[in-house]
C-alpha cells in the first residue's frame, strides 16, 4: 500500500488562500505583470532588506524582508494563471528562494561581524547550510524517484520566523532556530529517502 505523506504548511496554504491569491493574480495578469516580474520583486525586496540588516537596522530591513513574501506567493500563482510551463517556473522560483535565503544569512552574517559576535556568524553558516541542503536533498531525491517534500522546516516556516524576529530586534533567536530546525529537516528527507528506497527494493524482490 502506498504512504501518503503528511501535507507541509506551503500545501496547507496554498490550498487556503488559494482563492484569494487567484483573485489578485488575475488582477496583475490584466494589468500585464509577468510573473517573472514577480520573482525579481522578491529578489529585490529581500537583497535591499538584507543589505539594510546588515547595516544594523533590523527593523526597516526585516519589514522590506516581510514584503518580498506576497512577492514570492504571487509568481508562482500568475505562471499558473497565464499557463506557462509548470516546470520551468517552479525551478525558476525554487532558485530565487535559495538565492532570497541566501542573501538574507549573508546579512545578518555581516551585522553579526560588526557586533563582533562569532557564535551569530557560525549559526548563520549552520542555517544558510541546512536550508541548501533542505533543498539540494529534496532535488536529488527527485532525481531518483522520490518526492522528498517531509520535514518540519520547509521554507514558509523558516521565512515566518526569521523575518518577524528580524523585525523584533531577536534575529540570534531566528537564526539559532532556522540552524537547527532547517538542518533537522535535512536528516528528516534523508531517512525518508532511505526508507522509500528500501521499500522499492524490497517490492522489485518480491516481483
Amino acid at each position: 500500500m502506498e504512504r501518503k505523506e503528511a501535507k507541509t504548511l506551503t500545501d496547507t496554504l496554498r490550498v487556503v488562500f488559494k482563492d484569494l491569491l487567484d483573485g489578485v493574480g488575475r488582477i496583475f495578469l490584466r494589468m500585464g505583470v509577468h510573473p517573472n516580474t514577480m520573482t525579481i520583486g522578491g529578489l529585490v525586496f529581500s537583497a535591499a532588506g538584507a543589505w539594510v540588516v546588515a547595516q544594523g537596522r533590523l527593523v526597516e530591513g526585516g519589514l522590506l524582508i516581510l514584503a518580498s513574501g506576497p512577492f514570492d506567493a504571487l509568481d508562482g500563482t500568475l505562471a499558473r494563471l497565464k499557463g506557462e510551463p509548470e516546470e520551468f517556473g517552479a525551478f525558476v522560483d525554487s532558485v530565487s528562494d535559495r538565492y532570497i535565503e541566501l542573501f538574507i544569512f549573508a546579512g545578518l552574517a555581516w551585522y553579526f561581524t560588526s557586533l563582533q559576535n562569532t557564535f551569530g556568524i557560525m549559526l548563520c553558516f549552520a542555517a544558510a547550510g541546512g536550508t541548501v541542503l533542505v533543498s539540494y536533498i529534496r532535488a536529488r531525491a527527485q532525481g531518483l524517484g522520490f518526492d522528498a517534500k517531509v520535514g518540519w522546516f520547509t521554507r514558509v516556516e523558516r521565512f515566518l520566523v526569521l523575518a518577524p524576529c528580524i523585525l523584533f530586534g531577536i534575529p540570534l533567536i531566528g537564526v539559532g532556530i532556522i540552524a537547527l530546525g532547517a538542518n533537522v529537516t535535512a536528516v528528516q528527507r534523508i531517512i525518508y529517502v532511505r526508507r522509500e528506497s528500501r521499500q522499492r527494493g524490497a517490492a522489485r524482490d518480491d516481483t
